[in-house]
């Protein structure tokens, strides 16, 4: 047997060489030139989107399921994991436990124990596995400590992953500031709290040199700062949820704790300042934010229960969905998704070019099912779209050529 497989017959979307209708061949689990093997198993895509598989960037949890589900194959777990990714031990047992249908490519932790006070062995991590550095679902807020941790990272050239929102501001909020906030009578910090952490984040980093990502962006005016410092040559990156992109705080007005997010859901004039800063290319990456929380968590009064949603088994469904409303092209969806994540993460994955691992998602764009969160697979089903129809299901996933599921 040759070790090939020919995808036949496929939509074939790659975000570096764009799209194109017709074959794709694998060899040995990797992309491949050249002539079709006569025994090569031969798999029949019927006209549907096969694309690179997706890596999630910043993930709460390891879920296997509704990775599957989501058509993603590689995770980046944040380190406030239990226990934290601040020694070598820790990161090398995650990066170990998902494979081979499942890579983990843990972030360390940047300070001991996620404390925000001492750095952690960052060096140390990544020779055990680690690929990025980060400050998981917290701000260090000693501007001193966060000057270190990016100059150590850009030293070894490693991005750091930063949770921008100033503590200060933000302490026992469970809301935007606002309206929603004011009716419902819930703990609310403004806006401005993201803006304030952006704008001295960005300035270490240009003045360090260093590599920046912004883990979630979620305001006009962090956009615009992001923005602004992308063009003086900051070296910096930034991510959203679909959560960020499709629903405003008016989501919460049934104190539905489904839509108790970490960052809180902002005003419609954030949320379409969001939806721009995706379409000019302010935002890099697309990730689930995925951190499933179960009944116990959730069920109970909004201010007491857990920030927390899943985002993987629906992530790819509300991607299309951008494409259909003619935000993104579906190779920039592609890009957000998979080509970006592995840039940062320092991977050789994410396109389709020849010699890179067949990771790949076979995609039904057309397929309508409705999100259901007792339904949903995974370890909970929580998420803030219950019951909103959608269309795209994965038809088929591989990992480095292996089918998974």
């Amino acid at each position: 047997m040759s070790g090939a497989i020919l995808f036949r017959d496929a939509r074939i979307v790659c975000p570096a060489a764009g799209e194109r209708r017709g074959d794709l061949l694998v060899v040995d689990g990797a992309i491949a030139p050249g002539e079709t093997p006569a025994d090569a198993h031969v798999i029949d895509c019927r006209g549907r989107i096969l694309a690179p598989a997706i890596v999630d960037l910043g993930v709460g949890a390891i879920d296997r399921a509704a990775c599957r589900a989501g058509g993603i194959v590689r995770v980046a777990p944040l380190p406030d994991q239990s226990p934290p990714l601040d020694e070598p031990g820790a990161v090398q047992r995650l990066a170990l436990i998902g494979r081979p249908d499942l890579w983990i490519h843990p972030i360390a932790a940047a300070t001991r124990g996620n404390a925000g006070a001492d750095l952690a062995e960052m060096a140390v991590c990544l020779s055990a596995g680690a690929r990025a550095v980060g400050t998981g679902r917290h701000w260090i807020a000693d501007s001193g400590v966060m000057h270190r941790v990016l100059s150590y990272a850009r030293d070894l050239d490693v991005v750091v992953m930063s949770h921008a929102e100033d503590a200060g501001l933000t302490g026992g909020a469970v809301a935007t500031a606002g309206e929603t906030a004011t009716r419902l009578g819930l703990p609310a910090a403004p806006a401005l709290a993201e803006a304030l952490a952006v704008t001295r984040d960005l300035m270490l980093a240009e003045e360090t040199g260093a590599r920046l990502h912004l883990r979630q962006v979620t305001t006009a005016a962090a956009f615009a700062l992001v923005r602004a410092a992308k063009a003086r040559g900051v070296r910096v990156t930034c991510g959203i949820t679909p959560a960020h992109l499709l629903l405003s705080d008016i989501a919460m007005s049934d104190f539905r704790t489904f839509a108790h997010l970490s960052p809180p859901l902002r005003d419609e004039g954030d949320r379409r300042a969001a939806l721009a800063a995706l379409a000019d290319g302010t935002i890099d990456v697309l990730c689930s934010g995925h951190d499933p929380r179960g009944p116990e968590e959730k069920r109970l009064p909004f201010a007491d229960s857990s920030v927390g949603a899943a985002g993987a088994a629906t992530l790819l469904a509300l991607g299309l969905g951008l494409v259909r409303d003619g935000i993104v092209t579906l190779e920039r969806l592609f890009a957000l998704l998979a080509t970006a994540p592995a840039r940062l993460l320092g991977l050789e994955a994410g396109t389709l070019a020849a010699g890179m691992p067949a990771d790949l998602v076979l995609v039904d764009a057309d397929a309508p099912w409705r999100i259901d969160a007792d339904a949903l697979p995974g370890i909970a089903g929580n998420t803030p779209f219950d019951g909103l129809p959608v269309q795209g299901r994965v038809a088929g996933l591989w990992k480095a050529g292996r089918a998974v599921g």
